[in-house]
């Protein structure tokens, strides 16, 4: 069965191959493993806010490699991608007819508020027979295939579809495609709350298999039936000029691709990605960047996390990040992957693991040349595979630094608990004190404290440190008082009235004032920020539990 890996029976993520498995298609019982168990998470600004946007096309190797496996493999050096506050939309590429993104992806993007999406594509002869048998017959047939793929994204719990359709059509088969087009937008609007289809630049309106790297009256059709245009890689700055002008009020739902191995005549790649994303952005348009995993196929596995926080770094300026807009906020900043599995500070299990679905809520990485960098470490952790390693300096006179970990955009509720586990590597404990800030939006009637204590109005909030946690919280914040295996563990509060939340940042202090620049390394293991009043609700008790499909072995 397709739901099986042949050599090991482990249970994979699995594509469709052609229209008659397409077409076959139904939900069974038997792949409930391959649906998303996370629900895309509410950030802000909102996918459809006017902001130009950033796609994410994701193509390895084919696809379907140590990603398949819904359990997880034992992975040395994985490709994983984490930068999620910067993008809007991650699209899983494959050239199978129908790609179902794995769904270790769609549960580490949904968990970090990015939508996902499949890819229906169709290619050379194969591909024009193909859309011959569905687009040629009308409605009845391209009406079943829209179907389908939207019942697919609904079952699978992912976000809708890029269309690539890379093979010259008939003139009947190209006077369907766009209420095909239409048709597959209004189905898969209706399964999937948010849902998305993007066509990818390939067909002119008479049928002809011509990349146009720019939107114009002969692929405009198409863009008018759908979410959005991926154009081809070839452009140059007047492509894009001609681009604004006839998107109009829609430029931000053109997406001007950049491929990351450069191959054609391109204005950049690799490194330079960010000469394209200048060029984009000064016309207002979105970007869909193709195959950034070039940062771990060209440059190497040993040291890709290094290689893939400076390329994302050097994109940053171009890259509009994304608020956490829910509370709990709770993060191990674990990767989904490691060298190790760590639990309470200590070492569980040695040797290489990968889930992504295992992947936590990911922070900015912010990066100051020089100044500050933060990155993941494998070495130490506190639950999990890895934990978040921030490097920087305390620049000469100065008190402390604030490393902005999170964008928040949400109301604060009246009081907040706040936990932090961390540990100060290779220095005096005594030299430097850790904690966190809050900053809150300046509204002029934002103000800390609480009834008894007199009210502070001011946007940077140093919450209170709790020795030992409240009564009736004893369980959930029991590690208040106690850190364990060498990582230290506070607790907070915070009284706020009428705020609301901006930044969560790691503050950073030292006990003498210097006129020397001072270099720290701290390692996160934990951080949590916790409305107080949904702490102590008692949690939803589980119900109706079942268990199937199991095999000892």
């Amino acid at each position: 069965a397709r739901y099986f890996d042949t050599k090991t029976t482990e249970p994979i993520s699995f594509f469709l191959s052609g229209l008659e498995e397409l077409l076959a298609w139904k939900p069974e019982g038997n792949d409930d493993f391959n649906i998303s168990s996370v629900p895309l998470a509410k950030r802000q600004p909102p996918l459809h806010s006017k902001r130009p946007r950033t796609l994410v096309c994701h193509d390895m190797r084919g696809g379907y490699i140590e990603d398949r496996f819904i359990q997880g493999s034992a992975t040395r050096n994985p490709y994983v991608f984490y930068h999620w506050r910067y993008i809007d939309i991650f699209v899983y590429f494959s050239h199978h007819t129908v790609t179902i993104p794995p769904v270790c992806w769609t549960n580490a993007a949904h968990r970090n508020g990015v939508p996902v999406l499949g890819t229906f594509i169709t290619e050379w002869t194969d591909g024009e027979k193909l859309c011959e048998a569905f687009l040629a017959g009308g409605e009845e047939a391209y009406a079943a295939v829209s179907k389908q793929l939207a019942r697919i994204a609904q079952h699978y719990c992912f976000d809708g579809w890029l269309i690539n359709l890379e093979n010259t059509l008939s003139v009947s088969c190209v006077r369907n495609l766009p209420p095909f087009l239409r048709h597959l937008t209004t189905e898969v609007h209706r399964a999937v709350p948010g849902g998305l289809v993007i066509w990818y630049d390939s067909i002119l309106q008479n049928g002809m298999l011509k990349w146009q790297n720019e939107l114009n009256e002969e692929n405009r059709v198409f863009f008018d039936a759908c979410d959005g245009l991926f154009t081809n890689y070839n452009w140059k700055e007047e492509n894009l000029e001609r681009t604004r002008r006839l998107a109009g009020p829609r430029h931000t739902d053109v997406y001007v691709g950049v491929d990351v191995f450069a191959r054609g005549d391109v204005i950049s790649g690799g490194f330079d990605t960010n000469k394209s994303l200048r060029l984009i952005r000064q016309h207002g348009l979105s970007a869909a960047i193709f195959a950034p995993g070039w940062v771990y196929e060209h440059l190497g596995e040993e040291n890709f996390l290094q290689n893939e926080n400076k390329f994302w770094g050097l994109l940053a300026d171009y890259l509009p990040t994304h608020s956490i807009c829910t509370l709990p906020l709770a993060t191990s900043f674990s990767l989904g992957m490691g060298t190790s599995r760590f639990l309470d500070g200590k070492e569980e299990e040695a040797g290489p693991w990968y889930d992504l679905s295992a992947q936590e809520i990911q922070p900015l990485y912010p990066e100051r040349e020089g100044r500050l960098s933060t990155s993941c470490c494998l070495q130490d952790a506190w639950c999990g595979g890895s934990s978040l390693r921030v490097q920087g300096t305390i620049p000469p006179g100065e008190e402390h630094v604030a490393i902005r970990l999170f964008s928040l955009q949400m109301p604060a509720p009246p009081k907040l608990f706040l936990t932090l586990l961390y540990k100060l590597e290779g220095l005096q404990p005594d030299e430097f004190a850790v904690s966190l800030e809050l900053t809150t939006w300046d509204s002029g009637i934002c103000v800390e404290g609480n009834m008894t204590s007199l009210p502070e109005p001011n946007s940077r909030h140093h919450p209170r440190f709790l020795p030992t946690p409240p009564p009736g919280l004893a369980k959930l914040l029991a590690a208040c008082d106690r850190g364990s295996n060498g990582w230290t563990s506070r607790c907070y509060e915070l009284d706020l009235q009428d705020c609301s939340l901006k930044d969560l940042s790691l503050l950073v202090s030292r006990h003498q004032p210097s006129s020397q620049e001072t270099s720290f390394t701290c390692l996160l293991g934990e951080v949590r920020v916790l409305d107080a009043a949904m702490v102590a609700a008692s949690p939803p008790e589980v119900q109706s539990l079942t268990a199937s499909q199991l095999w000892w072995q």
